[in-house]
């Protein structure tokens, strides 16, 4: 924790006090003068202490505290309406004034109550011009007795109470509703029966019917808390119920001077954010506010929320991913022998539909090369035999090529015969390369049976001439050739190959 200084001005008067970082107390007091500022920081340097702001509590003689009322207007600027109506109550000008207010509570309906603070502006350039001097920098500048509050428990049993500090020949009331400032005044009583009688003044002020306690402190508190005039009020009469830190750096203080010295303390323990702040809004330390705290909560939590819920949608995924591998893994056997047995399948069916397609688009070879045998002339010899689904393609030699292709359109089974290359000689024979188309209707297929073999003709009578196909009219030398045509034998068939 680190040191918290309060200064207390009062009376050409500076009252000095440190609650340091281990809870103990440092405390002096020096005569204003023309070097102030020096004797304060050369005590500050003695002292060992480095802290860096410094609170500034005034007298409350210095300062002018009243409770102003206000006609309630939601869109009016409330903080020109206080300056303007508290231009009746200083005075001094409007142009050197310093002023803070806060609302309070009141009736539902009614005008709105403002307790105002206000004060000339040298009252404060004063103070903040001797902490520069100082190198110090201020944290807030208020009444003094406004920050004796803070020297109480955060809880308050009395509902209202009224708080008499006595320093010098001055006693300073303040009165506490709820544990919260609702008025002060400085007055001047020598007795408890003027005691008792300022505080019967101020009641219409408040206004409170009653009071649960009231509380006396500071110098010369003792001949107060006897007086029996207080009875009057019907209150308790008792000395503060300091908090127990407060009350054990209460009794640290020096004996001399105790009222100076515990309003230096309020002001060392008070907040850096006090309700009635005469400091300039420029020079004021940025610190958080209960509004920033509820923003900053509010985030906080909004984001918790979110990361809780991506979390645990992360975390619902990975569990459902999870699921699914685990279930993965114990199916992948089974899915694995399925797929083994759909590529056995699958192959099967492959190999099934190519003997299919061997069994419906294969031609009969051997019933075409016999066919070939019967229609090539002996000097013909056949080195390739090529058949698809459009037609036949042979490469052989013979000694007059051209004469090929005239026997071969006489089949009944090949039409549309041509060279696919010019004829070459080679060793006494013509190369040539032939291709012919099937005559439609002749191809048969793979499980169609073999035509029966016919009969030969019977032989007809010599004067009368067989009737020729057409195509066998073109060749009418060949056929009316009475002599049987030789074989060409499987020896003149030099590779003869068909394509399904």
């Amino acid at each position: 924790m680190s040191t918290r200084a309060g200064l207390f001005i009062h009376n050409g008067r500076l009252t000095f006090t440190a609650i340091t970082g281990r809870g103990q107390i440092e405390h002096f007091a020096l005569e204003a003068g023309e070097n102030t500022s020096a004797l304060l920081k050369a005590e500050l340097e003695a002292r060992g202490l480095k802290m860096r702001g410094v609170r500034v509590g005034l007298d409350r003689s210095l300062v002018t505290v009243k409770v102003i009322e206000l006609p309630r207007a939601v869109t009016a600027d409330l903080a020109q309406m206080v300056a303007f109506e508290l231009e009746r109550h200083v005075p001094f000008p409007p142009e050197e004034m310093r002023f803070d207010w806060k609302a309070l509570p009141g009736k539902p309906g009614g005008p709105l109550r403002v307790l105002v603070i206000a004060c000339e502006r040298r009252t404060t350039e004063r103070p903040l011009r001797l902490l520069e001097e100082a190198t110090r920098k201020p944290l807030a500048v208020t009444a003094a007795c406004h920050d004796l509050r803070a020297l109480l428990p955060r809880v308050l049993q009395a509902r209202r109470a009224v708080w008499a500090h006595r320093h010098g020949n001055t006693t300073e009331l303040v009165f506490l509703g709820r544990g919260h400032l609702r008025l002060s005044r400085s007055v001047p009583v020598e007795d408890g029966q003027g005691l008792l009688a300022e505080i019967q003044r101020t009641r219409p002020l408040i206004p409170w019917r009653e009071f649960d306690a009231l509380w006396i402190s500071g110098d010369d508190a003792e001949r107060f808390l006897s007086a029996p005039e207080l009875e009057e009020l019907g209150a308790p009469v008792s000395e503060p119920p300091y908090s127990p830190a407060a009350a054990a750096l209460v009794a640290a203080l020096p004996a001399e001077e105790p009222g100076a010295a515990v309003l230096a303390l309020a002001v060392a323990a008070g907040t850096r954010r006090p309700v009635l702040n005469l400091l300039p809004e420029s020079v004021r330390p940025w610190t958080l506010s209960g509004a920033h705290l509820a923003t900053a909560l509010t985030l906080v939590v909004t984001a918790l929320l979110g990361l809780g819920l991506l979390f645990a949608q992360a975390y619902q995924k990975e569990r459902y991913l999870g699921r699914i591998a685990q279930e993965i893994r114990r199916l992948d056997p089974g899915v694995r022998a399925v797929e083994g047995m759909l590529a056995e399948v699958a192959q099967k069916k492959r190999v099934l539909a190519a003997l299919g397609a061997v069994q419906d688009k294969r031609i009969q070879a051997l019933q075409l090369m016999r066919e070939l045998t019967n229609l090539l002339p002996p000097d013909a010899w056949l080195q390739a035999l090529n058949m698809d689904r459009q037609g036949v393609e042979i490469t052989g030699q013979a000694n007059a090529a051209s004469q090929l292709i005239p026997l071969l359109e006489a089949s009944p089974w090949l039409e549309r015969v041509e060279f696919t290359s010019p004829v070459t000689k080679g060793q006494g024979k013509e190369q040539f390369r032939v291709k012919a188309a099937w005559e439609p209707g002749s191809k048969p297929r793979v499980g169609t049976p073999p035509p029966p073999p016919t009969a030969p003709p019977s032989p007809a009578p010599p004067a009368v001439a067989p009737t020729l196909p057409r195509r066998e009219r073109a060749l009418s030398p060949a056929a009316t050739d009475p002599a049987p045509r030789p074989s060409l034998g499987p020896a003149r068939m030099a590779r003869p190959s068909a394509e399904p």
